[in-house]
């Protein structure tokens, strides 16, 4: 009898002890819908768009230099960022965004 009231004494602590567990998961889970998942969202747009650059292409990188694509190797790319035939070669890793796409600039 001393064993049941243990064990009926228990039940309502185990279940106690498992609620903040469950708040523990419930946390994590919303942690990773609000920022993990919209970063790896934003790297994979980020590749995507350093994987499609195209000669011709009007670019701004992360150091703020605006210049037009002139050759494209597998790492890397030259950019020429003048009237003057300025030329920068700069990793793909750089650019920060495209601002006017080759087919744009027709």
């Amino acid at each position: 009898m001393l064993n049941f009231l243990t064990n009926a004494n228990n039940t309502p602590n185990t279940l106690s002890s498992l609620l903040p567990l469950g708040m523990l998961v419930i946390m994590f889970v919303a942690m990773y819908f609000l920022t993990i998942r919209p970063q790896k969202k934003a790297e994979k747009e980020a590749n995507d768009m350093r994987n499609n650059l195209e000669i011709g292409d009007e670019i701004t990188t992360i150091g703020g230099i605006v210049g037009k694509i002139v050759s494209i190797k597998e790492d890397t790319c030259v950019i020429e960022t003048s009237k003057n035939g300025t030329k920068i070669r700069i990793l793909k890793q750089a650019v920060r965004n495209v601002d006017v796409k080759a087919q744009d600039a027709q």
